[in-house]
């Protein structure tokens, strides 16, 4: 693995801080905004942030033709529709940490769907990843259960979440993109929160205005952070860095949102910790490839 330089281990440390971070700040969310709504807003806003940021930067920031438009709304639905969505629900349900260890099962997901339907080989790595990632559901599981306020479903919804991002991104590693992938970001962040907007509309109640300070802070946090600067450094890191090296900051962020949701009074169990360690290594084990030492002379 390639050593990364200053710019590049500050953009990875930052990525990570953000997008672990965020876990515990949507939580704070829900306690004023039902969750359709929070989803929709912020995302709205952050396409916004994101529009202007690369039109400054000179990205084409129009789709051209149906067929752009096509791959718009089929990536849109389980990237952003299908993931942002159901995620919001089990966070509402679950504890912040809980949430993020359940939703990066995901890469886990994506594998078992390239084996099933693409062909991939399923391997001892893949076996010991899958292993893993059952025996955390379990664990979190057995925990919701055992408590007299737990909520089980809310397992359900963030594994069908971590599924449908899954499943978006194996459409979208062989996707034939004829359109620049912030383009693509932008439109799906755009439509999908249109889509929120409207069930929200019909199934929750409108959120209270004015909205408090700490709303406030949480609503610019999702808009310009989490939707906007983590994503314009997760595109650079993507351009510069191999897939390895960035794989180090998907599995640091679930144990960033378990232990930064103690800031906001959660107390993770055993069951918690244990399920971190069960998910980092199945994280591991489907995205970092072993080093292949050359021909000794």
């Amino acid at each position: 693995m390639p050593l990364l330089n200053a710019r590049q281990l500050l953009g990875l440390v930052l990525l990570t801080l953000m997008w672990g971070l965020n876990w515990p700040v949507m939580k704070l969310g829900l306690h004023e905004w039902s969750p359709l709504w929070f989803r929709a807003v912020t995302m709205a806003g952050g396409a916004l942030v994101l529009l202007i940021y690369y039109r400054r930067q000179g990205v084409p920031l129009l789709p051209c033709g149906a067929r752009q438009w096509r791959s718009v709304v089929v990536l849109g639905l389980p990237n952003v529709m299908g993931w942002h969505g159901l995620s919001i629900i089990g966070v509402s349900l679950l504890p912040a940490g809980r949430a993020a260890i359940l939703g990066f099962t995901m890469p886990v997901f994506t594998v078992l769907l390239s084996v099933f339907f693409y062909g991939e080989r399923f391997t001892a790595r893949l076996a010991l990843a899958v292993s893993a990632v059952l025996i955390a559901i379990a664990l979190l599981l057995w925990n919701e259960l055992s408590r007299l306020a737990g909520s089980p479903v809310g397992i359900v919804w963030m594994q069908a979440a971590a599924f449908c991002w899954a499943l978006g991104t194996v459409w979208m590693q062989r996707a034939k993109l004829t359109l620049a992938p912030e383009t693509l970001v932008i439109w799906m962040l755009a439509l999908s929160s249109l889509a929120l907007g409207l069930v929200a509309s019909v199934t929750e109640p409108a959120p209270q205005w004015p909205a408090s300070p700490a709303m406030w802070g949480v609503l610019l946090w999702s808009m310009l952070l989490n939707y906007g600067a983590a994503q314009v450094i997760w595109f650079a890191m993507a351009r510069a860095l191999p897939a390895s090296t960035s794989a180090m900051s998907v599995t640091a962020i679930p144990i960033v949102g378990i232990l930064s949701s103690m800031l906001i009074g959660e107390r993770p169990s055993w069951q918690d910790g244990l399920a971190v360690v069960c998910v980092v290594v199945a994280i591991s084990a489907v995205l970092l490839r072993p080093v292949r030492r050359g021909k000794q002379a």
